[in-house]
């Protein structure tokens, strides 16, 4: 691309791990009620402070067993009954960067751990970064494509 703002590395460090005991394949599949450990790294311990204030968090992490894609189109959750789309409008993992997001209920804390519920990570993948989830952030009917509603509708059947 020779461009000097994205030809060179960024440096981004994780500030914990996430710890479950669901195995990889039942994660998807539990997520609604998975509940998972945030090893926070000594080093963050004392940015906690005053997080369970909050009943809710966003979880950024870093999927780390992601081939990075090779395409910037897709079908949405691998189906082919669904339209291609840009990779950008969906929430897989085949972006050009394996950043994961979950807003996630807050269970427990202490000064070196969080207990969530709802976040589908793996065992030991990385955390990037915790941030309080608020009304700021809440969206009562976002626009979505027919095709996702017609999911949405389906799953909660």
């Amino acid at each position: 691309m020779n461009d000097p703002r994205t030809d060179g590395p960024m440096i981004c460090r994780p500030i914990g791990f996430v710890r479950t005991a669901v195995a990889d394949d039942d994660i998807a599949r539990q997520r609604r009620e998975l509940v998972s450990t945030i090893e926070v790294l000594p080093a963050y311990g004392a940015a906690l402070q005053g997080i369970d204030a909050y009943s809710h968090l966003i979880v950024l992490f870093w999927m780390h067993r992601v081939q990075p894609g090779d395409t910037l189109t897709c079908h949405p959750r691998g189906d082919h009954a669904l339209p291609l789309t840009g990779v950008f409008a969906t929430r897989g993992r085949n972006h050009p960067n394996p950043i994961g997001l979950a807003v996630v209920e807050l269970v427990e804390c202490n000064t070196t751990a969080l207990v969530v519920r709802r976040l589908d990570a793996y065992d030991g993948t990385p955390v990037i970064d915790i941030k309080p989830y608020d009304d700021y952030d809440s969206v009562a009917d976002p626009r979505v494509p027919a095709w996702f509603r017609r999911r949405a509708r389906g799953a909660t059947r």
